[in-house]
């Protein structure tokens, strides 16, 4: 297995062996559960279909129940496809935990939905610093200033930074080190911060070795 479904949980410190604090996230990392098998001759490919988290079967369409139904497992909220290496022996329905596919000391990539701010101006948005604060400007304190030229080119060009609805996209953080592993809580504990916010689903992905 390359990786594994998640919630996080929250955030915490930990001490290292030389006394050292380390910031880190509490992911509870699976246990999912194998909902399908992709192979060479019958898709082209091969990766395994991981569930995780149960949803109440009125929530789940006709199809869908009837795609775990086939794998005998119950309706999973989300749904998402890891490599599988060559010789990997997964059968559907079977439960694969957090202590079988991570161990301490591995880098991982964490892949969540940032928190959703809405609609926000460009001082919190793209972190402009505003206009003069004297000199009658009293309603131009956190306005972008010109977005274009005068005569030539007569158009404001495109990605222009400019107010707009922000967060609510998903992000990859990369290079992230387990520092620990409970197995009896499906626990995992990852240095640094991750994107989204408490409760949100997460990919944990195995980074390839350079």
């Amino acid at each position: 297995m390359t990786g594994l479904l998640g919630k996080k949980i929250g955030m915490t410190s930990v001490f290292d062996e030389t006394g050292q604090v380390i910031p880190c996230t509490v992911i509870e990392a699976g246990p999912c559960f194998v909902t399908q098998i992709k192979t060479m001759d019958r898709d082209g490919y091969q990766a395994v279909q991981l569930g995780f988290a149960e949803v109440k079967d009125r929530r789940t369409s006709k199809p869908l129940q009837g795609h775990f139904a086939k794998a005998n497992v119950k309706p999973k909220r989300l749904v998402r496809e890891f490599d599988l290496a060559n010789g990997a022996e997964l059968q559907p329905g079977q439960e694969i935990r957090v202590d079988s596919v991570f161990t301490k000391g591995d880098v991982v990539s964490v892949i969540g939905t940032s928190k959703g701010r809405g609609f926000q101006g460009v001082v919190k948005r793209h972190h402009f610093g505003g206009g003069f604060r004297t000199h009658g400007q009293s309603d131009r304190e956190r306005a972008p200033g010109s977005i274009g030229s005068s005569s030539y080119p007569s158009r404001v060009f495109k990605g222009m930074r400019m107010a707009g609805r922000m967060g609510g996209t998903q992000v990859t953080v990369r290079n992230l080190k387990v520092v620990g592993v409970v197995p009896d809580s499906n626990l995992l504990l990852v240095k640094g911060s991750v994107p989204g916010a408490i409760n949100s689903f997460l990919e944990i992905r195995k980074d390839k070795p350079q």
